[in-house]
Order: structure tokens, then C-alpha cells, then sequence
């Protein structure tokens, strides 16, 4: 299925969660905010979010560093 993240076309498998895009992404879910279909998802429902073609995500990855 094709999803938009972050503007972009982004291939996932079907019956794909959020967490699991986190980790195709190789994104760790601690250093990240995600909306879904304009919603602001909590951490703790990564893996219960099931994606569909179509969504739309946005991907705010945070970055430490000095």
C-alpha cells in the first residue's frame, strides 16, 4: 500500500502499524512525534495505529547533540 510521509510516496506493507514504519525507517519510537491523518498519535499507540492505503503521516524525528 502507499502511504504519504512527510510529503512523500512511501511503500508499506499491508496490515502495517506505525511502529513497524518506525522501523523501516529505521527511526527509533523514543526520539519521534508522529501525526496521522492530521491527528497527534501517543507513543504508547504506535503499535495499535494500523495504517491504510491512502494515510497520510507526518514525521518529526528529534535530534540531540552539542
Amino acid at each position: 500500500m502507499q502511504l504519504k510521509v512527510n510529503g512523500k510516496t512511501q511503500a508499506v506493507k499491508d496490515g502495517c502499524d506505525i511502529e513497524a514504519l518506525l522501523q523501516q525507517l529505521n527511526l527509533a519510537a523514543e526520539r519521534v512525534a508522529v501525526e496521522h491523518n492530521h491527528n497527534i498519535v501517543m507513543r504508547c499507540d504506535f503499535g495499535a495505529t494500523l495504517l491504510q492505503d491512502g494515510d497520510q503521516l507526518e514525521i518529526v524525528n528529534f535530534v540531540g547533540g552539542g
